[in-house]
Protein backbone atom coordinates (compact mmCIF):
# COMPACT_ATOMS: atom_id res chain seq x y z
CA UNK A 1 0.00 0.00 0.00
CA UNK A 2 2.83 2.53 0.76
CA UNK A 3 4.35 1.31 -2.40
CA UNK A 4 1.18 2.22 -4.32
CA UNK A 5 0.77 5.47 -3.04
CA UNK A 6 4.26 6.97 -3.12
CA UNK A 7 4.12 6.16 -6.90
CA UNK A 8 0.91 7.98 -7.16
CA UNK A 9 2.44 10.97 -5.22
CA UNK A 10 5.83 10.69 -7.99
CA UNK A 11 3.09 10.40 -11.14
CA UNK A 12 0.68 13.46 -10.04
CA UNK A 13 1.75 16.63 -11.72
CA UNK A 14 1.33 18.50 -8.70
CA UNK A 15 3.96 16.86 -6.83
CA UNK A 16 6.47 18.63 -9.06
CA UNK A 17 4.47 21.76 -9.60
CA UNK A 18 4.41 22.03 -6.14
CA UNK A 19 8.02 21.48 -5.66
CA UNK A 20 8.99 23.95 -8.83
CA UNK A 21 7.38 26.68 -6.69
CA UNK A 22 9.65 25.88 -3.47
CA UNK A 23 12.71 26.08 -6.34
CA UNK A 24 11.35 28.95 -7.84
CA UNK A 25 11.85 31.25 -4.77
CA UNK A 26 14.96 31.08 -3.78
CA UNK A 27 16.49 30.63 -7.51
CA UNK A 28 14.56 34.78 -7.65
CA UNK A 29 16.93 35.46 -4.50
CA UNK A 30 20.41 34.35 -5.98
CA UNK A 31 19.65 35.74 -9.48
CA UNK A 32 18.67 39.51 -7.39
CA UNK A 33 21.68 38.84 -4.99
CA UNK A 34 24.05 37.77 -8.09
CA UNK A 35 22.87 40.94 -10.28
CA UNK A 36 22.53 43.54 -7.26
CA UNK A 37 25.51 42.38 -4.92
CA UNK A 38 23.54 43.50 -2.24
CA UNK A 39 22.55 41.02 1.02
CA UNK A 40 20.48 41.67 4.14
CA UNK A 41 23.15 43.03 7.10
CA UNK A 42 23.95 39.79 9.36
CA UNK A 43 20.80 39.09 11.49
CA UNK A 44 18.66 40.41 9.33
CA UNK A 45 16.68 38.27 6.55
CA UNK A 46 16.92 34.23 6.52
CA UNK A 47 19.53 32.88 8.18
CA UNK A 48 22.64 32.53 5.99
CA UNK A 49 21.64 35.10 3.42
CA UNK A 50 24.23 37.64 4.11
CA UNK A 51 26.69 35.31 4.33
CA UNK A 52 26.12 34.13 0.55
CA UNK A 53 27.75 36.77 -1.19
CA UNK A 54 31.36 35.94 -0.05
CA UNK A 55 30.50 31.74 -0.15
CA UNK A 56 28.08 30.68 -2.40
CA UNK A 57 28.12 27.06 -1.01
CA UNK A 58 26.08 28.38 2.24
CA UNK A 59 23.03 29.40 -0.53
CA UNK A 60 21.28 25.87 0.53
CA UNK A 61 20.67 26.49 3.95
CA UNK A 62 19.49 30.10 3.18
CA UNK A 63 17.19 28.81 0.43
CA UNK A 64 15.89 26.39 3.26
CA UNK A 65 15.52 29.21 5.83
CA UNK A 66 13.70 31.11 2.88
CA UNK A 67 11.12 28.27 2.10
CA UNK A 68 10.80 26.82 5.59
CA UNK A 69 8.63 29.69 7.46
CA UNK A 70 5.98 29.38 4.87
CA UNK A 71 6.19 27.81 1.93
CA UNK A 72 7.42 24.53 2.81
CA UNK A 73 4.43 24.23 5.71
CA UNK A 74 1.80 25.23 3.26
CA UNK A 75 3.11 22.58 0.62
CA UNK A 76 2.49 20.08 3.46
CA UNK A 77 -0.38 21.55 4.97
CA UNK A 78 -1.69 21.01 1.13
CA UNK A 79 -0.57 17.38 0.29
CA UNK A 80 -1.91 16.36 3.95
CA UNK A 81 -5.32 17.93 3.80
CA UNK A 82 -5.65 15.98 0.88
CA UNK A 83 -4.45 12.60 1.75
CA UNK A 84 -7.88 11.66 3.13
CA UNK A 85 -10.10 13.99 2.40
CA UNK A 86 -9.42 14.57 -1.19
CA UNK A 87 -10.16 10.36 -1.67
CA UNK A 88 -13.63 10.89 0.35
CA UNK A 89 -14.47 14.39 -1.69
CA UNK A 90 -13.67 12.33 -4.99
CA UNK A 91 -15.16 8.65 -3.91
CA UNK A 92 -12.55 7.12 -3.99
CA UNK A 93 -11.97 6.52 -0.47
CA UNK A 94 -14.72 3.65 -0.04
CA UNK A 95 -13.22 1.61 -3.04
CA UNK A 96 -9.26 1.74 -1.44
CA UNK A 97 -11.49 0.68 1.97
CA UNK A 98 -12.95 -1.95 -0.28
CA UNK A 99 -9.50 -3.52 -0.90
CA UNK A 100 -7.77 -5.98 1.79
CA UNK A 101 -6.65 -2.93 3.29
CA UNK A 102 -7.04 -1.90 6.86
CA UNK A 103 -7.77 1.48 7.56
CA UNK A 104 -4.88 1.70 10.06
CA UNK A 105 -2.59 0.53 7.18
CA UNK A 106 -4.01 3.24 4.42
CA UNK A 107 -3.60 6.19 6.97
CA UNK A 108 0.42 5.07 7.52
CA UNK A 109 0.90 4.90 3.85
CA UNK A 110 -0.82 8.39 3.81
CA UNK A 111 1.40 9.70 6.85
CA UNK A 112 4.58 8.14 5.14
CA UNK A 113 3.46 9.90 1.74
CA UNK A 114 3.33 13.45 2.69
CA UNK A 115 6.68 12.59 4.64
CA UNK A 116 8.49 11.19 1.28
CA UNK A 117 7.00 14.52 -0.34
CA UNK A 118 8.87 16.64 2.18
CA UNK A 119 11.96 14.52 1.98
CA UNK A 120 12.07 14.85 -1.51
CA UNK A 121 11.16 18.77 -1.73
CA UNK A 122 14.37 19.32 0.72
CA UNK A 123 16.41 17.83 -1.48
CA UNK A 124 15.58 18.93 -4.73
CA UNK A 125 15.75 22.40 -3.14
CA UNK A 126 19.35 22.02 -1.87
CA UNK A 127 20.65 20.72 -4.72
CA UNK A 128 18.88 23.00 -6.82
CA UNK A 129 20.14 25.63 -4.86
CA UNK A 130 23.62 24.34 -4.40
CA UNK A 131 24.55 24.48 -8.15
CA UNK A 132 23.03 27.88 -8.65
CA UNK A 133 25.08 29.27 -5.38
CA UNK A 134 28.21 27.61 -6.75
CA UNK A 135 27.46 29.33 -10.83
CA UNK A 136 25.97 32.54 -8.96
CA UNK A 137 27.34 33.60 -5.87
CA UNK A 138 30.73 32.10 -6.35
CA UNK A 139 32.84 29.14 -4.56
CA UNK A 140 34.51 28.51 -0.82
CA UNK A 141 36.22 31.24 -0.30
CA UNK A 142 40.00 30.44 -0.33
CA UNK A 143 39.60 31.11 3.69
CA UNK A 144 37.40 28.49 3.92
CA UNK A 145 33.75 28.57 5.26
CA UNK A 146 33.31 30.63 8.39
CA UNK A 147 31.11 29.56 10.89
CA UNK A 148 28.73 31.42 13.12
CA UNK A 149 31.09 31.47 16.02
CA UNK A 150 33.75 32.70 13.72
CA UNK A 151 35.56 29.56 13.43
CA UNK A 152 36.81 28.12 10.11
CA UNK A 153 34.73 24.98 9.11
CA UNK A 154 36.30 22.05 6.63
CA UNK A 155 34.42 21.00 3.45
CA UNK A 156 33.83 17.84 5.72
CA UNK A 157 32.17 19.56 8.45
CA UNK A 158 29.81 21.48 6.03
CA UNK A 159 28.81 18.40 4.39
CA UNK A 160 27.74 16.87 7.76
CA UNK A 161 26.63 19.80 9.40
CA UNK A 162 24.23 20.75 5.97
CA UNK A 163 23.14 17.11 5.77
CA UNK A 164 22.29 17.22 9.58
CA UNK A 165 20.18 20.73 9.00
CA UNK A 166 18.10 18.85 5.87
CA UNK A 167 17.41 15.97 8.27
CA UNK A 168 16.01 18.23 10.77
CA UNK A 169 13.90 20.31 8.04
CA UNK A 170 12.41 17.11 7.20
CA UNK A 171 11.52 16.07 10.96
CA UNK A 172 10.01 19.75 12.12
CA UNK A 173 7.25 19.05 9.15
CA UNK A 174 6.57 15.95 10.60
CA UNK A 175 4.23 17.41 12.95
CA UNK A 176 2.77 19.65 10.23
CA UNK A 177 1.56 16.53 8.36
CA UNK A 178 0.58 14.52 10.78
CA UNK A 179 -1.90 18.24 11.99
CA UNK A 180 -3.19 18.31 8.15
CA UNK A 181 -3.75 14.21 8.27
CA UNK A 182 -5.59 14.80 11.45
CA UNK A 183 -7.63 17.42 10.32
CA UNK A 184 -8.19 15.48 6.68
CA UNK A 185 -9.78 12.58 8.32
CA UNK A 186 -12.65 15.35 10.06
CA UNK A 187 -13.70 16.86 6.72
CA UNK A 188 -14.26 15.63 3.13
CA UNK A 189 -12.89 19.06 1.92
CA UNK A 190 -9.68 18.85 1.31
CA UNK A 191 -9.17 23.02 1.11
CA UNK A 192 -10.69 22.98 4.49
CA UNK A 193 -7.89 20.39 6.12
CA UNK A 194 -5.06 22.64 4.89
CA UNK A 195 -6.87 25.70 5.68
CA UNK A 196 -6.73 24.25 9.80
CA UNK A 197 -3.69 23.46 9.45
CA UNK A 198 -2.72 26.69 8.44
CA UNK A 199 -4.79 28.34 10.79
CA UNK A 200 -2.80 26.80 13.37
CA UNK A 201 0.78 27.69 11.95
CA UNK A 202 -0.30 31.12 12.21
CA UNK A 203 -1.83 30.93 15.59
CA UNK A 204 1.43 29.94 16.66
CA UNK A 205 3.32 32.12 15.07
CA UNK A 206 1.28 34.84 16.44
CA UNK A 207 1.42 33.41 20.03
CA UNK A 208 5.48 33.72 19.60
CA UNK A 209 4.77 37.13 19.22
CA UNK A 210 3.51 37.91 22.33
CA UNK A 211 4.96 37.84 25.76
CA UNK A 212 2.02 36.93 27.54
CA UNK A 213 2.03 33.97 25.86
CA UNK A 214 5.64 32.83 27.02
CA UNK A 215 4.63 29.89 28.73
CA UNK A 216 3.48 28.01 25.58
CA UNK A 217 6.49 29.61 23.59
CA UNK A 218 8.67 25.88 24.00
CA UNK A 219 5.22 23.94 22.75
CA UNK A 220 4.40 25.32 19.88
CA UNK A 221 5.06 24.20 16.38
CA UNK A 222 6.48 26.77 14.87
CA UNK A 223 9.32 27.65 17.98
CA UNK A 224 11.99 25.31 17.03
CA UNK A 225 12.09 25.44 12.94
CA UNK A 226 15.08 27.41 12.12
CA UNK A 227 16.91 25.90 14.89
CA UNK A 228 19.48 24.47 12.46
CA UNK A 229 20.95 27.25 12.48
CA UNK A 230 22.74 26.32 15.78
CA UNK A 231 24.39 23.29 13.90
CA UNK A 232 26.67 25.73 12.11
CA UNK A 233 28.03 27.34 15.66
CA UNK A 234 31.14 25.94 16.65
CA UNK A 235 31.27 23.86 19.20
CA UNK A 236 27.02 22.67 17.87
CA UNK A 237 24.55 24.02 20.10
CA UNK A 238 22.42 21.34 20.72
CA UNK A 239 19.97 22.62 23.39
CA UNK A 240 17.40 24.43 20.75
CA UNK A 241 17.97 21.52 18.08
CA UNK A 242 17.10 19.02 20.61
CA UNK A 243 13.99 20.60 21.83
CA UNK A 244 12.79 20.57 17.96
CA UNK A 245 13.25 17.19 17.67
CA UNK A 246 11.13 16.67 20.71
CA UNK A 247 8.36 18.99 20.04
CA UNK A 248 8.04 17.85 16.27
CA UNK A 249 7.61 14.04 17.55
CA UNK A 250 5.34 14.80 20.07
CA UNK A 251 2.87 16.26 17.83
CA UNK A 252 3.82 13.17 15.53
CA UNK A 253 2.57 10.91 18.46
CA UNK A 254 -0.62 12.67 19.29
CA UNK A 255 -1.69 14.11 15.93
CA UNK A 256 -0.90 11.16 14.51
CA UNK A 257 -3.10 8.90 17.09
CA UNK A 258 -5.68 11.28 16.74
CA UNK A 259 -5.93 10.96 13.31
CA UNK A 260 -5.95 7.34 13.52
CA UNK A 261 -9.29 7.24 16.16
CA UNK A 262 -10.95 9.49 13.95
CA UNK A 263 -10.38 7.63 10.67
CA UNK A 264 -11.31 4.15 12.46
CA UNK A 265 -14.69 5.22 12.88
CA UNK A 266 -15.50 7.55 10.35
CA UNK A 267 -18.14 6.59 8.10
CA UNK A 268 -16.47 6.80 4.71
CA UNK A 269 -20.49 7.76 3.23
CA UNK A 270 -20.45 10.96 4.84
Amino acid sequence: MITVELVKMLRRPRTWVIIAMLVALPTLVAVLLAVTDLAPAPGDGPPFLSAVLSDGTLFPLAALGVVLPLFLPIAVAVLGGDAIAGEAQTGTLRYLLARPVGRTQLLLAKLVTVVAFVLLAVLVVAAVTAVEGRLLLGDVPASGTVSLSGSTLTPTDIAVRTALALGYVVVSMLGVAAVALFFSTLTTSSIGAALGTIGLLIASTVLLGLDAAGTLHPYLPTRYWLAFVDLFRDPILWTDVGRGLVVQLGYLLVFALAAWASFSTKDVDD
